[in-house]
This record gives structure tokens, C-alpha cells and sequence, in this order.
């Protein structure tokens, strides 16, 4: 196994029962498959910030144990290429936002050598990006070849109906209750990408477990009016 030491660790809602997929069943059904050993193709998702890549990479590596690692370039990208090494024998590897390395030489020979390493022990590589892979910018032609054998998915964003409903499952998720009128009050006072109304439902969770309060309208009201004097 690699020898690999990292500070990571996957976030404890990231799991496929709270990712809304509404739109995506064909990626969340073949990411389960990955997962849980049933495809060996791996993949590549790509979508705008807040549709959920990091969500769904990190599933993947929670349904799939230590089998399976992941690997976000944004953090991890200024430490060279060197962490790949030896994680050919992973049975999944997960890269989050692989363009960032892309037109980087070394990287790039790096990814090359990892996906041929798994492709000779029967792993597979799960990664994410901002766009398709002919629009990221490889320029290491034989690895530009194999990412794009991997099935390509784009991410849909969701409407403002289904935003609604992405946060509470979220909130039931946490064994909150967020009845649809806050949904809507939440919606109409906040920005609408995932990440912000994710970290807002976790600020308003902590709120209302010291407060012993239900997530009403007046509740939520208070909160925000707090945090904006803050």
C-alpha cells in the first residue's frame, strides 16, 4: 500500500444518502457501482463550483473504505506529484478538481503513470473537474487519450424547487426538521450555491441545538439578524 500521510479527512455528510440527485441518477447510480466493486471504468464528472463533485469523490471513498482514497488538488497540488506515488495498488483513487494540475509536465506524467498502474491491477480513477477533458488543457497527448476513455458526466444545476429540496435532505440528514416555508424563507436571504446554504443549515443546526429551538421562520430570522450584526 501507498505510504502516503495526509490531514484529510472525508466529511462526515458526505455520504450518497444526503447527496440530492435529482438530475444525476445516472452518475450517482454508476459512482454506487464504483464503489461498491461492481463497474471497473472510473470516471469523470465536471460542473460548475457547488454541484457537488467534492460531495459525491468523497462518497465514493466513504462507501468504499480503504479501498479507496481521496485526493482534492486544491489542497494538495503545491505538494508535487510525488503523492501519487505508489497508489497504483489502491483499488480507487479519487482526484477532486484535476485541472488544476493540467500543463504542469510533471503532474501530468505523474497522472499518466498512476492511471497505467491502475489500469494493470484492475483499479480505477474517479476524478472531477471544472470541464470536459478536451477543455482542460493536457498536453501530454497519451494521458489526454486515456481520461478521455474514462465515461465523462456533467453535473446539472439545480432550480430553485430542487434547491429547496437538496437542503432538506440535508437538514434530515442531521435529524433536522426544515419545514418547506423555512426552505423558502432560507432560499430568498441567502446566496443559492450549495456550499453557502450548506454552511448556513450547519450554523442555524448549532444555533437551534443551544437554543432547543425548532427551525421555524422567527427562529431563523433571529439567527441571520445575529450573524449580520457579527
Amino acid at each position: 500500500m501507498s505510504q502516503l500521510v495526509l490531514p484529510l479527512r472525508l466529511a462526515d455528510h458526505a455520504v450518497f444518502a444526503s447527496y440530492f440527485h435529482s438530475g444525476n441518477e445516472t452518475l450517482v447510480a454508476t459512482l454506487v457501482s464504483v464503489a461498491e466493486g461492481r463497474s471497473g471504468q472510473g470516471c469523470w464528472m465536471w460542473g460548475p463550483p457547488s454541484t457537488g463533485k467534492t460531495h459525491l469523490l468523497q462518497a465514493v471513498c466513504d462507501r468504499a473504505g480503504d479501498r479507496s482514497i481521496y485526493l482534492p488538488m486544491d489542497m494538495l497540488a503545491a505538494a508535487g506529484p510525488g503523492i501519487l506515488e505508489g497508489l497504483g495498488d489502491r483499488d480507487i483513487v479519487c482526484i477532486d478538481d484535476v485541472d488544476r494540475v493540467s500543463g504542469a509536465d510533471d503532474w501530468e506524467l505523474a497522472l499518466f503513470r498512476l492511471f497505467n498502474d491502475l489500469d494493470a491491477s484492475g483499479g480505477q480513477l474517479v476524478v472531477s473537474a471544472s470541464a470536459s477533458q478536451r477543455e482542460c488543457g493536457f498536453r501530454l497527448a497519451d494521458l489526454a487519450s486515456r481520461l478521455m476513455r474514462l465515461p465523462t458526466f456533467r453535473l446539472k444545476l439545480l432550480d430553485e424547487g430542487q434547491l429547496a429540496a437538496a437542503l432538506q435532505l440535508r437538514a434530515d440528514h442531521r435529524g433536522l426538521e426544515l419545514p418547506d416555508e423555512t426552505a423558502a424563507y432560507l432560499l430568498k436571504r441567502s446566496r443559492r450555491d450549495m456550499a453557502s446554504l450548506y454552511g448556513l443549515l450547519d450554523k442555524l443546526d448549532l444555533e437551534a441545538l443551544r437554543a432547543q429551538r425548532r427551525l421555524t421562520i422567527p427562529f431563523v430570522r433571529e439567527v441571520l439578524r445575529d450573524s449580520a450584526a457579527d
